[in-house]
């Protein structure tokens, strides 16, 4: 099968930009701060992380 003849399952087909994305274009068109994203520089809270791996181990998705 060549590259042109793969399609996108129907599935894909319905996704949209993220809103993440789209904030990142806006900020970057009028060179603002970017606050839809970013990295916070501080820990995860304890109960959060107890809270994250609860719904791994049970299969919360």
């Amino acid at each position: 099968m060549t590259q042109a003849q793969k399609r996108n399952s129907l599935k894909a087909d319905r996704f949209t930009e993220s809103v993440s994305r789209e904030m990142t274009r806006v900020a970057l068109q009028y060179s603002a701060v970017n606050l839809a994203q970013g990295f916070p520089d501080f820990p995860c809270p304890p109960q959060l992380k107890r809270a994250a791996c609860e719904a791994i181990e049970t299969d919360l998705n």
